[in-house]
């Protein structure tokens, strides 16, 4: 068990390792060289430009500034100038909301801290119990302001029950403030939108297959005789898993070519080989751009003929889609009523935003859905267990006097004094750091597998495991597996009896490893978040052999946004921590509130400056938030009601009984109250911006912004935005409508918005973005021009073939080919653009 002076030689590690990350952050981040790393959100914004433009020489990699030496800690002011409001602007509502669960813990657990330092301890102090107990059970000085220190039956009790009590209320007074606050920022957040696809747009799932006819039409049918007055258009969702497949595969293909031009760019008296075996490990040597070219032209010719086959097939059509409505009124009705008496069918939902959507689980059919959550269910429980291993591990280094009495002969290993301190003090959390650094990652892999259909909705669901395996295994699992561990004398030599008695005891002092836990990774870590030494590493990596262009820099320099599934387990373990042991060993507390007091600036400071946000869930996760906040209440009350039945408190343990009971009424209230702000879009709002939309911009063309909004990928041109151009070589005349006008222009035959294919009037039973082309076997002849080889290769098809335009990625076009060949040519080097799967 952890001693003061094991404490004091963790904390004193792990100030230096943070005070050393501090300093070489606000050294490194006012080198022009490293600019981009850590003020890459402005750059995202346009709102900066880089110094290394104006230096010279030197310059452009070293600050040759000597009065910014003296003022690098300026980083800490400058993180606070910002109002909440403007964060909102800059960052959106998630990154601020975000930064509301710091302040809440400083609201929480700062006049709670005051509180139980100044009564608390005293009380626990004053009754000297376990100096009774040395010979029986391991205890240390820190022990003795827990409540352990406390005699059975004593009446002291009165005073912790009465202080748990104080700060239940407290807590649950502060949580209601919240919960407030946010969901009025959440309404607010959402009124003051402008005109977003997300506000038309519902998912539907599960459309029921009627023999006869295409998903497509049922959709429109059902809609159009469901919804006449609001129902607008759909857009259909195809299973294209194999084709992002190809589409990612091309892309590494792709990235090795650029890699090996520009090496051979920079070195022109020798080309780049490569061996063509497993891995570049065997077989004869090859010219590697050549070799790359050929990958690639292949990869083309299967990606044209996978693309083609998808959008001819009707069974690659799921049964989903995204159906939008003229209105926010209409979508909210449809979104959040059931559409059918058959509760299982045509399942509706708000669509989310178009850069949320996971495209990959849109195609995996309903049935499977509850077939895959059972399988991960069992797998989350499984892998759980499992750590249980290494968490057991980390105790035994925790409770070296524990394994003493039971091996003697480990003594002379353990008994060197900085060691054992280094052993105690800090390992055992720095250990159990490690074990959690690759979690997150397989639970989001199983999130996945469990079919969300939104990039945030992943992130919730894997929070929500990586929460429930700290619970078990790093709280509970530790408290347990470090029990057995520390009094492991006691239980193998005294009768059962006296069992539940060592228990009791023991579970408070625990608080010693949860502090060695918090300096490590609530100090030490965050501190190193803000110093951004992995992607400062990889930045640079890339930025010598892969950078090439100016999008290659973007690229490189892509920070990504706050890692919620990682972060708001590690924020919730913090409040569990706090409000378990604020009355059972409040010596943690100060520990607590320093990690929430750093972090704060910390997070602050990357959400200006660093983060870039993937999506915007407006604050949906804060409902969870406040859930596991509650439940780490009750976790208190029933742990400190246990405790106390072990002390044989009988005269004051009833009185503890109302408050759990009391906590749960006010999660209900609560849950009534503000959680339907968060699931629900009210009506009122919805009629409220639509009647504002009618006066304002009534001349807008609702369909035609609609229409490509979630525009599924294999709509998307194969070619990326540095296409130059793209040519029809055929005479204008020879390329007819049939509903539009026989001769469209150029403009209109690189445009392809979907509106012009979806449920035209004059064709209301076409298929949704669905494209015919009288044509028995054209001949598609693609030359693609590069500064290396021109490569021609030809597509036989004897089905409808589908055109795009590159001008306009987004959209496609319907229109008949009469004669018996197109050549598109196209003028740049093809790429393929980025999808979301």
């Amino acid at each position: 068990m952890a001693t003061l002076e094991d404490i004091g030689v963790s904390a004193l590690i792990n100030i230096i390792g943070a005070f050393a990350f501090l300093l070489a952050f606000a050294l490194l981040r006012i080198q022009p060289i490293n600019d981009r790393v850590y003020f890459p959100k402005w750059y995202i914004d346009g709102k900066r430009t880089s110094p290394r433009n104006r230096g010279g020489v030197v310059g452009k990699f070293v600050n040759l500034n000597i009065v910014t030496y003296f003022t690098f800690l300026n980083w800490m002011p400058q993180a606070l100038k910002m109002s909440e409001s403007e964060i909102v602007k800059h960052a959106g509502l998630d990154s601020a909301v975000f930064l509301r669960i710091y302040t809440l813990g400083l609201k929480i657990f700062g006049p709670i801290a005051i509180v139980a330092l100044l009564v608390l301890i005293p009380v626990n102090l004053s009754d000297g119990t376990l100096s009774f107990l040395r010979r029986d059970l391991v205890v240390s000085d820190i022990d003795k302001l827990s409540i352990s220190n406390v005699r059975p039956e004593s009446s002291k009790f009165f005073v912790h029950i009465s202080v748990e009590y104080l700060f239940t209320f407290w807590a649950c007074y502060m949580l209601y403030k919240e919960y407030d606050r946010v969901a009025s920022m959440r309404l607010n957040f959402l009124a003051s939108q402008g005109r977003r696809a997300e506000q038309f747009t519902v998912l539907v799932r599960n459309v029921p297959n009627v023999s006869g006819r295409s998903i497509s039409d049922s959709i429109e049918t059902f809609f159009q005789k469901n919804h006449p007055d609001h129902y607008l258009c759909h857009q259909a969702v195809y299973d294209a898993n194999k084709f992002a497949r190809l589409v990612k595969k091309r892309n590494r293909l792709q990235n090795w070519l650029d890699y090996n031009q520009l090496k051979f760019e920079r070195h022109p008296d020798k080309r780049p080989t490569k061996k063509r075996g497993c891995l570049g490990l065997c077989g004869g040597r090859v010219d590697s751009i050549d070799f790359y070219k050929d990958q690639i032209k292949d990869l083309d010719k299967k990606l044209t003929l996978e693309r083609q086959k998808i959008l001819k097939d009707p069974k690659s059509i799921t049964p989903a889609a995204f159906v939008s409505f003229n209105s926010r009124w209409g979508a909210a009705v449809c979104a959040q009523t059931t559409q059918s008496k058959n509760p299982t069918l045509w399942l509706t939902d708000w669509a989310p935003e178009p850069r949320d959507v996971y495209w990959k689980n849109l195609a995996i059919p309903f049935f499977s859905l509850t077939v895959r959550k059972l399988v991960i269910s069992l797998s989350v429980f499984a892998l759980v267990f499992f750590y249980m291993i290494p968490i057991a591990f980390v105790q035994s280094l925790a409770n070296l006097e524990g394994l003493e009495k039971v091996a003697p002969f480990l003594r002379p290993l353990i008994e060197w004094g900085f060691v054992k301190s280094f052993l105690q003090g800090f390992l055992p959390g720095l250990t159990l750091k490690l074990f959690l650094h690759f979690l997150p990652a397989i639970l989001m892999i199983m999130s996945k597998i469990e079919g969300h259909v939104a990039l945030s909705v992943l992130e919730r669901r894997t929070a929500a495991k990586y929460y429930y395996f700290m619970l078990v295994n790093v709280f509970l699992g530790s408290i347990v597996a470090g029990t057995a561990f520390q009094q492991l004398h006691a239980f193998l030599h005294e009768s059962a009896t006296q069992i539940p008695r060592n228990i009791g005891v023991s579970i408070p002092m625990k608080a010693t490893f949860f502090i060695t836990y918090i300096m490590v990774d609530g100090w030490a870590g965050v501190a190193g978040e803000i110093l951004r030494l992995k992607p400062l590493v990889i930045f640079h990596l890339k930025n010598i052999f892969i950078v090439k262009t100016d999008r290659d820099l973007d690229r490189a320099m892509d920070p990504g946004g706050v890692e919620l599934r990682e972060t708001l387990p590690s924020l919730q373990l913090y409040f569990l921590l706090g409000i378990v042991y604020m009355v059972v060993t409040p010596i943690l507390l100060p520990f607590i509130l320093i990690f929430f007091a750093f972090a704060y600036f910390v997070y602050r400071h990357q959400i200006i400056n660093v983060y870039n946000q993937q999506y915007e869930s407006a604050a949906a996760f804060w409902p969870h938030v406040h859930g596991r906040i509650i439940a780490s209440l009750l976790i208190s009350q029933l742990l400190l009601l246990g405790l106390l039945s072990t002390k044989k408190a009988a005269n004051s343990t009833p009185f503890l009984v109302a408050l759990p009971i009391l906590t749960l009424a006010f999660h209900k209230y609560c849950k009534n109250r503000f959680e339907p702000a968060f699931r629900k879009y009210p009506l009122e709002e919805a009629m409220s911006k639509d009647t504002q939309d009618r006066t304002s911009e009534s001349d807008v063309d609702l369909k035609s912004y609609l229409a490509d909004a979630y525009l599924h990928p294999i709509f998307h041109s194969f070619v990326e935005v540095d296409l130059v151009e793209v040519k029809v070589d055929k005479d204008q005349d020879q390329v007819q409508d049939e509903t539009h006008d026989p001769s469209p222009s150029p403009s209109e035959l690189s445009s392809a918005s979907p509106q012009h294919a979806h449920h035209l009037d004059d064709e209301p039973t076409h298929t949704v973005q669905h494209y015919e082309v009288e044509q028995p076997q054209p001949v598609y002849h693609y030359e693609v021009e590069q500064p290396q080889p021109v490569y021609h290769y030809e597509v036989e098809q004897p089905y409808p073939v589908y055109h795009y335009g590159a001008e306009q990625p987004h959209t496609a076009y319907h229109y008949d080919i009469e004669s018996p060949s197109d050549v598109y040519r196209y003028d740049n080097v093809p790429h393929y653009q980025y999808y979301h799967y």
